[in-house]
């Protein structure tokens, strides 16, 4: 809420600059001090200006267009008592769960780097889409995190247990399964001067020059699953991993960007209970258990316009087929336009 508050104040105040004559003397003195204290903050910053630079505007007007998905696959042996009547080992089982896709529309004002953002989801206005997720996203130059939370009831999928034939596959229909993941995942930079993550995710600097850096990450996984069931399971489970990995921004030529970055985690922490039908599962550390997070981005520049597409993709695995073996994988990807005005 304070980035929030900040972000309305220096909006407001750069309003009543641009209608100064509604203001007195006093106020509009005050004002024109703090846009120039925000303008110097904004084109401050400890970066390699033939690498990195700030865009030569104070206000951004973007569009956005955003699909997300996500799925959960498990593979297993269900030592349940009905399992064990039929096979003295256990039964073999598969089962995929995917949600249905989630689109929203957003549009948001930027000035000097403070954003204000609204978005909606057409379909949950229209009455179409029940689910509830929050992202929450920070691309700095040094430091830069994602929040993701999703409550879903929406997936759809199958379940293969062993002694079933392919084509009879258990359909599982939408409303069994209810699932609730906060994904965090957070990075440092270390080539922070060269490289912007930010000219690839916000647009809010220019990467000039191709340039690479090396990440360091921490990320952490919290989920709570119910499948209702003949057998109904209980899922309950938390993740913490760390890890490092490597982004580039590849710049072609003047007024392309290319960006592609990979940060695999591993899990130091992990805690996960699961009861399957009357049988408690034990999902036991089998290395390696990993966290994973990709980014991709393709932004192309026109004077003060720029248009572009961006994803983020994060897997996570845990456990062993010999026992249970649990995979998520939750994506998004987004379309942006943008328009730049007013010079610095």
């Amino acid at each position: 809420m304070g980035r929030k508050s900040s972000a309305a104040k220096a909006l407001l105040c750069a309003l009543a600059i641009l209608q100064g004559s509604a203001v007195p003397t006093w106020a509009q003195l005050s004002l024109h001090r703090l846009d120039s204290i925000l303008t110097q903050r904004y084109a401050a910053g400890d970066v390699d200006s033939t690498y990195v630079a700030r865009p030569p505007t104070k206000w951004t007007l973007a569009a956005r267009l955003n699909v997300s998905g996500a799925s959960i696959e498990a593979e297993g042996i269900d030592r349940s008592a009905a399992a064990l009547a039929t096979h003295p080992d256990g039964q073999h089982f598969q089962s995929a769960m995917y949600a249905n896709l989630k689109t929203t529309v957003s549009v948001s004002v930027s000035y000097l780097g403070l954003t204000l953002s609204a978005a909606l989801n057409p379909a949950k206005l229209a009455g179409r889409y029940s689910d509830y997720e929050f992202n929450f996203n920070s691309y700095g130059r040094r430091f830069g995190f994602d929040v993701i939370y999703q409550s879903a009831k929406n997936f759809t999928g199958w379940h293969n247990q062993e002694g079933m034939q392919r084509m009879q596959r258990i359909q599982l229909p939408d409303g069994m399964l209810a699932v609730r993941t906060l994904n965090l995942n957070a990075f440092y930079t270390l080539n922070h001067r060269r490289f912007s993550y930010p000219a690839a995710f916000t647009q809010s600097y220019l990467q000039r020059r191709s340039a690479g850096s090396l990440l360091l990450a921490a990320s952490a996984m919290g989920q709570r699953a119910t499948l209702d069931g003949e057998q109904p399971m209980r899922l309950a489970t938390t993740n913490v991993s760390l890890g490092a990995g490597y982004a580039y921004n590849y710049v072609p030529a003047q007024g392309w960007l290319l960006h592609i970055s990979a940060v695999p985690t591993f899990v130091v922490f992990s805690n996960t209970s699961l009861t399957f039908g009357d049988a408690h599962v034990p999902l036991s550390y089998h290395f390696p258990e990993v966290i994973v997070t990709g980014r991709g981005a393709l932004v192309r520049h026109w004077r003060n316009t720029y248009l572009g597409i961006s994803m983020v993709y994060n897997y996570a695995n845990n456990g062993s087929p010999s026992s249970l073996a649990i995979h998520n994988s939750k994506w998004r990807i987004r379309t942006f336009l943008g328009i730049r005005l007013g010079k610095r």
